[in-house]
């Protein structure tokens, strides 16, 4: 592209001369404080954008260098302002709003988020030099404590005629403030620039309740697949947008630049980094790559033993998985499942029955509440049993390790860790048909202090009590009863991989 050639000022006439060098400062003027209106935007930040039209939680989960936070910090100044591009097909606010943009620490959200909405923290020839125009900053109010912070910013509002109809309120919020600190009034619009923890993102998603308002989120996924990143990716709700964007959409990053950038990050790294795909297994209880576990369903031997756990839910499902095992070399296989809500022991035991009813089931310890509601108050376990299915005589306790006196424990880290060690071995398998299992082994993680959720987890409490009972309750199949018509064949369930 030609460079224009530069003026002669020399050429021109006293007048002429003092109207270019005008001309030429306004030009600069423009460039410096009025960066909205000339922003050149990449298809993936406007389809961000125009996301609003239909959804309202929205997510930019996306390589590192590629715009995500230019992103989101030109959306939320369109919208603070009521200045909107030509293209724009997205929500538009026809009146002043209410903002918060967040970040991880203070610092962060004043060098990162302030800067590209304000201009240069602490140097007052710098407001304005960003996206959000210079004559439209009313007034700001510094934050405490936190050196050329912003706390507050009052916008000038204009409605689609340009006439200036009122005065939007932008907040600066950081995660490191604590949850309490995103609670409060209803707000227009979020914006979280790095991943929150999920109570941040939950009350963030409340604020936004009564406005019908957006909360949106820009960020390279760095914790890994946690339970947000799998809903969005696997699981969307109406009203959600999720949209990655890698290094080939970002065309201000060159091959030479590319090559440069990956070859700083660590190998198991790359593609987060690059790609914005979230590290495999960071975070994730059980981080073994799916292909490594899945195996099509085949007819499980008659020697190899039988065992099912069960987790006993009503507003969380009542989940049950069944185990094959062959004693000889241990292999385990999770061959068939079952996950149901709202569901009585009255409605989900026939269910449950019907799969190989022969099979001994392992229950937790709340299996012994009693129910107020039933004849003589009886367990749940009894419930259960009362339908048909073979619930074992005790709760689940854990193999009682070396030198352990008394029964075994009922602690999670063991069986977590016994079932992790048997999949790196590859002598964890489970069939193709059990979606719903690896669904939640996906939703299976620890938080930032090694803990593991309590969230989701029904089918993987029922996969420990199953897995480390199997030497104490396994069984083979019967040679005799109404079960010998199977002998050698497939059950009546294979088609759903029970066999």
């Amino acid at each position: 592209m030609m460079s224009q050639p530069s003026i002669d000022l020399s050429l021109l006439s006293e007048p002429e001369k003092l109207r270019v060098e005008e001309l030429l400062k306004e030009k600069k003027r423009r460039e410096k404080y009025e960066k909205l209106y000339s922003f050149p935007s990449y298809p993936w930040q406007r389809e961000l954008a125009n996301a609003t039209a239909t959804c309202s939680q929205l997510l930019a989960m996306c390589a590192n260098q590629v715009g995500k936070t230019t992103a989101g910090a030109y959306i939320i100044s369109c919208h603070l302002t009521g200045k909107y591009p030509e293209w724009w097909t997205g929500h538009r606010f026809n009146k002043p709003i209410s903002a918060w943009a967040c970040g991880v620490s203070n610092e962060t959200t004043r060098d990162i988020l302030q800067f590209n909405m304000l201009g240069l923290p602490g140097y007052a020839d710098e407001q304005g030099s960003m996206f959000i125009p210079r004559d439209m900053i009313i007034s700001t109010v510094r934050k405490p404590q936190v050196p050329n912070a912003v706390q507050t910013a009052y916008i000038r509002h204009f409605d689609e005629d340009g006439k200036e109809d009122g005065v939007s309120r932008l907040d600066f919020k950081a995660y490191e403030q604590g949850e309490e600190k995103f609670m409060g009034r209803p707000m227009d619009l979020i914006w979280l620039d790095e991943q929150p923890s999920p109570s941040i993102y939950t009350q963030c998603i409340t604020r936004t309740v009564a406005t019908g308002g957006i909360v949106m989120m820009t960020f390279t996924p760095e914790d890994g697949m946690t339970p947000t990143i799998h809903q969005f990716m696997h699981n969307p709700q109406p009203g959600q947008f999720l949209i990655t964007a890698t290094w080939e959409d970002a065309p201000h990053l060159n091959e030479e630049r590319k090559k440069q950038l990956l070859s700083q990050y660590p190998p198991n790294e790359a593609k987060m980094r690059s790609q914005g795909i979230p590290v495999y297994g960071k975070g994730l209880v059980f981080p073994v790559p799916d292909e490594e576990l899945i195996i099509e369903p085949f007819k499980i031997p008659d020697h190899w033993a039988r065992v099912a756990g069960i987790d006993f839910g009503y507003d969380h499902p009542t989940a049950v998985v069944w185990l094959a095992w062959d004693r000889e070399t241990d292999m385990v296989v999770v061959y068939y499942t079952y996950r149901e809500r709202l569901q009585t022991p009255m409605q989900s035991g026939p269910k449950i029955r019907e799969t190989t009813p022969w099979v001994p089931v392992v229950w937790p310890h709340d299996g012994n509440k009693r129910n107020p509601g039933t004849e003589g108050a009886i367990t749940t376990a009894d419930l259960f049993r009362k339908q048909g299915l073979k619930m074992t005589h005790d709760h689940f306790r854990n193999p009682k390790a070396p030198g352990e006196v008394g029964k075994g424990n009922i602690h999670r880290e063991p069986g977590l860790t016994a079932i992790l060690q048997h999949m790196e071995m590859g002598k964890f398998k489970v069939f193709s048909t059990c979606l719903d299992w690896f669904e939640e082994k996906q939703m299976y993680y620890r938080d930032d202090k090694g803990q593991v959720t309590e969230l989701n987890e029904d089918l993987m409490c029922a996969t420990r009590y199953a897995f480390q009972s199997r030497a104490l309750y396994a069984v083979t199949r019967p040679e005799h009863d109404a079960y010998s018509k199977y002998k050698g064949k497939s059950l009546p369930l294979y088609s759903k991989g029970v066999v």
